[in-house]
């Protein structure tokens, strides 16, 4: 495989909700901040339930090793003067990348229910974010109409609304095919978004939760897809498609023209190594060294 440059990759992590998870994490940390990450972000739980463990998460990271990391900051089940008071004391802490996002209901929930006192929607957070300038602020994107969205058309407008009221980049949800991205940036430039879009790449350890994560987030799953999984669990080689068609997708995505690649690791690191290995991102420096 020739490509025209090695791309720039981040990682998106999940805060431990045990001392075996938090084991992982650091095992999943210690595995690829050798590649040099532009950035490492750390997520929510629907519905805001892992809140502290995302806080205390993002902290440790940025304190023990020196990987600059981005803390994910949604609008669920918080004031908006709570929600400042954590975006200050990341602020406080030296962390100033901030993933700004709506965030899911609670599980159960039919909806997202914006708090009384709380921000209405991830517009309105960034806005806020914007006006202290304290924060380099990324939010989401969705390539696939997002399941509350009418249509690819909202999803732009929507994008825009969230770079103007202050963010500097997007990322991503997750998408099976190259095509899906390159009609969005696209649209988003025809819309006169001129902001960074990050594709966001999820590596497939598990095909069984990646449809059914597929299916929640609105992402589109071809047919092709479908057959190639069955047949490749059937014949036990799943991780050599996975493999294959992860690299596939990145390639092609880097020779439309994309520098950055973000990826969703679940916090299993193997198969996200393998294939930036195949793009020619290779360990820069041991975690020890980075910190």
């Amino acid at each position: 495989m020739t490509l025209p440059h090695p791309p720039r990759v981040s990682f998106e992590f999940f805060p431990p909700q045990s001392l075996e998870a938090s084991f992982r994490l650091w095992d999943t940390l210690n595995t690829l901040a050798p590649l040099g990450p532009e950035f490492v972000s750390v997520t929510y739980g629907a519905g805001g339930t892992t809140r502290d463990l995302t806080h205390d998460a993002v902290k440790t990271i940025h304190g023990h090793t020196g990987v600059p990391v981005a803390a994910h900051l949604t609008c669920v089940d918080a004031s908006r003067a709570e929600t400042l008071e954590i975006a200050d004391s990341y602020a406080a802490a030296g962390v100033t990348q901030i993933v700004a996002l709506r965030g899911d209901p609670p599980k159960g929930a039919a909806g997202f229910a914006a708090h009384p006192d709380g921000f209405a929607s991830s517009v309105d957070l960034v806005a806020a974010l914007a006006e202290t300038g304290q924060f380099d602020i990324r939010v989401g994107a969705y390539p696939d109409p997002h399941p509350e969205a009418a249509d690819m058309a909202a999803c732009v407008d929507f994008l825009k609304a969230k770079i103007d009221a202050g963010a500097t980049s997007a990322i991503t949800q997750f998408f099976f095919e190259a095509e899906t991205f390159f009609r969005f940036r696209d649209a988003c430039a025809a819309a006169g978004v001129t902001a960074p879009i990050i594709p966001g790449i999820l590596p497939i350890t598990n095909w069984t939760k990646v449809r059914r994560f597929a299916t929640t987030c609105g992402a589109h799953i071809p047919d092709w897809l479908e057959d190639a999984f069955s047949v490749a669990i059937r014949d036990g080689r799943e991780e050599l498609l996975s493999t294959a068609l992860c690299t596939e997708l990145c390639s092609d995505l880097i020779e439309g023209g994309v520098a950055d690649l973000h990826f969703y690791t679940l916090n299993s690191p193997d198969l996200t190594r393998t294939i930036c290995a195949a793009l020619g991102v290779t360990p820069q420096v041991a975690l020890s060294q980075v910190a």
